[in-house]
């Protein structure tokens, strides 16, 4: 129902738009997705002594791997359950609440009501059809209130089915709390496995209360339409389908008033309960979870009310509907056309539709868009325009030279900067051997070993340019991918500076030679000065002494 919006790169559920069919989850390659599970809640439960109870979804049989349906039974108490019954008792109400109200009220149309995902297709997307709905509780909630009744309002009752939006319809609040809690198929079938419970080896044991073959009946598509009438009386066109686009198509034909004095049978789940998004992934195919269902309900029995538990008086059945519908605000036609140029599509032709951003249309899109629901690059012919056009304007416009060689080492694609560093056109050069161009050596050597040669640096002297070479080798394509960089004038740069430091070297050294040489010329006076001195200094020293009578 597009209830997921992406901001910033990032998936948000809509709530208030979420029909909780489950198909997001089994739709997630990633299995990213995830629902919030009432396992804890369910094992705390267990362990703090509660009365544990489980309702079965009468679907079970074509969901786990049991040679007798018994065995299940014995498997669900070795897990703490205290009591288990099928949902199919619930059903059994159900259909018979359907076939009273259906005789008191003479109604246009009729939709019948056990599917949750439906109702709530219909509650936020078809409200004007609200007026037809069977206004009964489903299966899981009758069978939750007679739960509760038999063994206590502080019962602990469990639905097990295949079914995801079980979850959010057991929260509703006119159900005081008939279901506590709701786990699928698959959660049960893994807890199984952590336990070490093998259900084939079990012993058999058998259900707390009979359930019959009416009930049973409800997850095999048309099963509950066929129950309400005899085909032969029935004074509607009965009409049963699954799937959430078959929903809409039928739906869409009653507003249309394309379809008149019929009874609708919807489940949202493709093949109905047997496709629940909530069956363990290994179990066998749609066709064969339907050949067990079908074997099983032949060996109930039909309904026999003396046998039929005794059900407790003053039980609340009935359910209300709601017009759940969300003001949409369309898009001007202004709007479209500006979201959809800025999407890259300029004419209807750019229109593909293809529908890989999950809308039908890019109209669809666009108005996501506008919506806030979605964002401009979820799409995919989009991004690889942008890809594209952002490739080739760097293949375009880099200073790098870059061309690819195919395994005969013929040049496949050139780009500019090849073309101006090689002196050479690219329609010239494509499809024939680099090596009329330049040294293939390097190039044979990475095709012959399949290793990359990376940042070698090449002196074309023929083209005056020196180049930093990677040579990668594409292993898929088979191709060479040639990538240099100029480093020419680094390389003259480089030369430059070595020259002015040579020549600075050589002129440090003369300087050096020079102060030496006046160094020692200094050197030279001083010492015949100092040796004058000191014979002058004598001298006068001998005359001084010898005025004073001293020298003898």
């Amino acid at each position: 129902m597009k209830s997921i919006k992406i901001k910033d790169e990032q998936a948000e559920m809509v709530k208030e738009t979420c029909i909780y069919c489950g198909a997001c989850l089994t739709s997630c390659p990633q299995g990213a997705i995830k629902f919030e599970s009432d396992l804890s809640m369910v094992k705390a439960a267990i362990e703090d002594g509660k009365k544990v109870i489980v309702s079965l979804a009468p679907s079970f049989i074509g969901a786990f791997d049991v040679l007798e349906s018994g065995q299940i039974v014995t498997g669900l108490k070795k897990l703490g359950f205290d009591i288990v019954e099928e949902t199919a008792i619930g059903a059994e109400v159900v259909e018979n609440l359907y076939k009273k109200y259906i005789e008191e009220n003479k109604k246009e149309n009729i939709i019948t009501t056990c599917c949750p995902s439906a109702n709530l297709l219909l509650e936020i997307y078809y409200p004007s059809m609200i007026e037809y709905m069977l206004p009964i509780v489903s299966p899981m909630i009758a069978h939750g209130k007679i739960l509760k009744r038999l063994y206590g309002s502080d019962a602990f009752v469990v639905f097990i089915g295949p079914c995801i939006s079980k979850k959010v319809e057991s929260r509703d609040f006119q159900h005081e709390t008939a279901v506590d809690g709701v786990l699928t198929f698959d959660e049960v079938n893994t807890w199984f496995k952590e336990e070490n419970i093998y259900l084939k080896s079990l012993d058999v044991d058998d259900f707390d209360n009979e359930s019959f073959k009416t009930g049973s009946s409800f997850p095999l598509k048309g099963s509950i339409v066929k129950n309400l009438f005899h085909e032969t009386q029935a004074s509607y066109e009965l009409i049963s389908v699954s799937g959430i686009d078959e929903c809409r198509q039928v739906l869409d034909s009653l507003a249309k008033g394309e379809l008149k004095n019929v009874c609708l049978e919807l489940n949202t789940c493709r093949g109905g309960c047997i496709g629940g998004p909530g069956i363990p992934k290994e179990s066998p195919s749609y066709y064969a979870r339907k050949k067990r269902v079908k074997d099983y309900v032949i060996k109930k029995e039909i309904l026999d009310y003396d046998k039929f538990l005794d059900l407790p008086k003053g039980i609340n059945f009935k359910k209300l509907f709601f017009d759940k519908s969300i003001k949409k605000i369309v898009a001007s036609e202004e709007d479209i056309e500006a979201i959809l140029k800025k999407m890259g599509k300029y004419t209807k032709e750019d229109e593909l539709n293809c529908g890989s951003c999950g809308y039908d249309t890019c109209r669809e899109k666009a108005q996501a868009i506008f919506e806030g629901k979605a964002e401009y690059n979820i799409c995919l012919p989009y991004m690889r325009n942008k890809s594209e056009s952002l490739t080739n304007i760097i293949f375009e416009y880099t200073p790098n030279c870059i061309f690819l060689l195919n395994d005969e080492l013929k040049v496949l694609e050139f780009n500019p900067s090849a073309e101006r560093i090689f002196q050479v056109k690219v329609d010239y050069i494509k499809g024939k051997p680099i090596s009329m161009l330049i040294d293939d050596s390097d190039f044979i050597e990475v095709m012959n070993n399949k290793e990359n040669i990376l940042a070698k640096k090449v002196s074309y002297s023929n083209y005056g340019v020196v180049m930093l070479q990677n040579i990668l080798y594409l292993r898929d394509q088979n191709v060479l991918l040639v990538i240099m960089s100029n480093i020419t004038r680094e390389e003259k740069q480089k030369e430059e500076l070595k020259k002015v430091k040579e020549n600075t070297v050589r002129a440090a050294q003369n300087v050096i030679n020079k102060q030496m040489r006046v160094a020692q010329e200094i050197a030279s006076l001083l010492g015949e000065t100092t040796a004058e001195t000191k014979t002058t200094l004598t001298k006068l020293k001998m005359i001084t002494l010898a005025e004073d009578g001293e020298l003898k």
